[in-house]
């Protein structure tokens, strides 16, 4: 078993991209990330690994056996973390309201830097092209993260400044044994519930007068397609290989592993687009 600070990795084994030092290994630089506790530090870091992966200055070696450190995912000592109710929301007609809906939103990118990181490292065995994906997913939540951060800073406050939960990394640990209910219960039922949710919280942002926001918000839900069409595209793979019917697989996951109940509206034309087909839809009572 390797960590990212085992001694079997030398400093001769790590390669430093923009003055970020990261391991050569693909899974162990994801890993490595993911345990960075800044959280500007660990959007930069991320940044510089995709770019890293692109340029081939990474290799992909499935034989290593990474150990998990206790401490993942690494994260600040704030935003404090409460249950869901515990987050007040509060008006959009005030500067704090709309602070408060940014903060929110930038911890649920926050929190799916994490969540793409942990696809990477922990599970061995997948094609390259899953790593690959997953980097991508990566490097465009770490982006959307930073958009967030900076405008939250235009409002006068900083990432850690409200309260925040931790549901949708709790649901990442409940699917840490298996990629196949990662793939089915994180992008395509967290993050495709952000689908839904996003062009609602557009409107009320552009309607208190935060255009920069909105567009912020534009830049997400374009993303997160993509991002809800990777999690498709591999929960299809997974139930190929594993001779499984995906409804009733996807099903029979949401209910062992609790998953949050769906509830309308839905956005239909962005889950066609991340490809959910209309049976998958009508399945989930999604219309």
């Amino acid at each position: 078993m390797i960590s990212p600070t085992s001694p079997e990795f030398s400093s001769q084994d790590n390669q430093t991209i923009d003055h970020i030092e990261l391991p050569s290994e693909v899974r162990l630089a994801a890993l490595a990330c993911l345990t960075k506790a800044d959280a500007r530090s660990k959007a930069a870091a991320v940044q510089a690994l995709r770019q890293a992966y692109l340029a081939q200055q990474l290799s992909l070696n499935l034989s290593v056996q990474l150990l998990a450190p206790t401490d993942i995912p690494g994260r600040p000592l704030r935003p404090e973390l409460v249950p869901p109710l515990g987050v007040k929301r509060r008006a959009m007609n005030t500067v704090e309201g709309r602070a408060t809906l940014i903060h929110a939103l930038a911890h649920i990118e926050f929190n799916a830097i994490n969540l793409a990181l942990d696809a990477v490292w922990r599970f061995p065995d997948m094609p390259e092209a899953y790593y690959s994906d997953w980097l991508q997913v990566a490097q465009e939540e770490a982006y959307h993260f930073s958009l967030l951060a900076d405008h939250l800073v235009t409002l006068g406050y900083e990432y850690g400044d409200f309260p925040a939960h931790n549901s949708l990394w709790e649901l990442a640990e409940r699917t840490q044994d298996d990629v196949l209910s990662r793939m089915a219960l994180v992008p395509r039922t967290m993050e495709a519930r952000g689908l839904d949710a996003t062009p609602a919280l557009r409107a009320k942002i552009a309607q208190a007068g935060d255009q920069a926001a909105a567009e912020i918000l534009d830049i997400i839900l374009r993303d997160e397609i993509g991002h809800v069409a990777i999690g498709n595209r591999w929960f299809a793979y997974l139930c190929e290989q594993r001779q499984l019917e995906p409804i009733a697989c996807f099903a029979q996951l949401a209910a062992r592993f609790r998953a949050p109940t769906l509830r309308a509206p839905f956005n239909v034309e962005a889950r066609l687009a991340a490809g959910f087909t209309p049976q998958e839809l009508n399945a989930m009572n999604i219309s």
